[in-house]
């Protein structure tokens, strides 16, 4: 009985380590939560139908930059390939590094979000009052048109967040 007992014990310690990563994985695969889908190339059809992107820029009150999409939506026609720029500036007197996050809405529409090159979960530097361009290159599958859930809609949302990077590493050349 003690041995069971230490079995489900370690089992279930394993399972709390991997239930981050395991969640991750079948974000990425569902496009649960507004997971976009990371794409290899770009879509093989486009379609005359028309989707509105909007974009949204938001900063965590620590890291001390200003962060804004140049553009604050942009028609395409789903399979489209597009690019969106976000500009980034380090309003403080001293180097900074952050990492963005993002996400879509409506949640479900994150499946067919497609990225090409994004700048996301990558480590940003900015020294003091420096300002960089950061491109995002995505389409809209035309799959979405199929989906129940959404093939009324008319605008998707790409928001991104970014995060003071305190664990940053200098980055060598």
């Amino acid at each position: 009985m003690a041995m069971i007992c230490i079995s489900i014990t370690f089992s279930m310690l394993g399972l709390s380590y991997a239930a981050v990563p395991l969640y991750k994985i079948f974000c990425q695969i569902t496009g649960y939560g507004g997971t976009i889908q990371r794409a290899e190339e770009k879509s093989k059809f486009v379609s005359d139908q028309r989707i509105r992107v909007r974009f949204d820029a938001n900063v965590s009150h620590d890291l001390g930059w200003k962060f804004i999409p140049k553009s604050r939506s942009v028609s395409i026609k789903l399979g489209q390939i597009s690019k969106a720029i976000y500009e980034a500036r380090n309003v403080t007197d001293k180097v900074s590094y952050g990492t963005a996050s993002f996400n879509v809405s409506p949640q479900a529409a994150g499946i067919y979000f497609n990225k090409l090159e994004c700048f996301c979960f990558t480590q940003q530097r900015l020294s003091a009052g420096e300002s960089m361009d950061m491109p995002v290159v995505f389409f809209v599958d035309p799959e979405i048109l199929n989906d129940p859930l959404l093939k009324r809609t008319k605008t998707i949302t790409l928001s991104y967040t970014f995060f003071l990077d305190k664990n940053f590493k200098k980055k060598t050349s």
